[in-house]
């Protein structure tokens, strides 16, 4: 695990895996999720030289809490930049929703992170607000925790029913925590679904709008053909927004595209990162 710091002096963990010196991808999860969601990701990375960090975003996994409890989109940008300045190299960033959300801004506003380019998965400007909602009632819904890991397996299986319920449950042990009470809960904190400030969406979607419109680095879009977050409709306003930016459908794929079908997902981005490579 290696520690790096964010906005604010926060701690912020990540997992690195492969060669020293190799091309730099910064692994970035989704609201609710840890650096633990790229595992399989950064296994196959791995194999064509890349040098992967997964972050675990503020408030998530082993990285520090927000003493104020305040999570604005702004604020998660901010500890990016601050993480990206280590680098010796421009890294290529992979953002899933809340994590391409923060990419944008760190990149497209100033002062803007410097990026060799930008992976979206199954998020842009002006998403479906219902299925935003959707996810973030589930997210609500659960913070409470449950009695036991197979609890926590049958309420995802309830909520995702496209998926098979997994047999075993390492996985989803490694995104909770029992605490002393002897319950499981998920491993961020509630705070970060709490109805606060800075999310009002009509205002975000225009800031991201102009992030994206500044944005000069190659752009790929990867969005799963059955999202509740990217419609179409989303993505003909996104081709408008960014006619050079790529986009690839994974046939199938809910919003959590690489956990619906991690090898259509794979197909999608490797290519582009290797063809984006020094």
């Amino acid at each position: 695990m290696t520690t790096f710091r964010g906005a604010d002096g926060l701690t912020m963990q990540a997992t690195v895996a492969g060669p020293q010196g190799g091309e730099p991808i910064l692994l970035l999860h989704g609201g609710g999720q840890t650096r633990h969601s790229w595992s399989a990701t950064q296994d196959a990375l791995t194999k064509y030289d890349f040098r992967t960090v997964a972050l675990d975003l503020r408030g998530h996994g082993e990285s520090d809490w927000a003493d104020n409890g305040f999570y604005d989109l702004g604020a998660f940008a901010d500890d990016l930049r601050c993480v990206i300045k280590t680098f010796d190299t421009s890294p290529a960033l992979v953002g899933a929703s809340l994590g391409g959300l923060a990419s944008l801004l760190a990149a497209g506003e100033h002062p803007a992170a410097k990026v060799k380019s930008i992976v979206l998965v199954d998020v842009v400007p002006w998403m479906e607000a219902k299925g935003g909602a959707q996810v973030v009632g589930f997210m609500r819904g659960t913070s409470g925790g449950f009695d036991t890991l197979e609890k926590a397996a049958d309420a995802i299986a309830d909520y995702l029913p496209h998926r098979p319920r997994p047999e075993k449950l390492d996985g989803l042990s490694r995104n909770m925590r029992q605490r002393a009470d002897g319950r499981w809960y998920w491993h961020w904190d509630p705070a970060f679904v709490a109805p606060q400030d800075g999310w009002d969406m009509d205002k975000l979607n225009e800031r991201l709008t102009k992030a994206v419109l500044s944005l000069d680095v190659p752009l790929l879009l990867l969005r799963g053909t059955e999202s509740e977050i990217v419609s179409d409709a989303g993505v003909r306003r996104f081709r408008e927004l960014l006619p050079h930016g790529e986009i690839v459908e994974v046939e199938g794929a809910r919003h959590m595209v690489a956990g619906d079908e991690n090898d259509a997902f794979l197909d999608g981005l490797i290519p582009f990162l290797k063809r984006e490579k020094v």
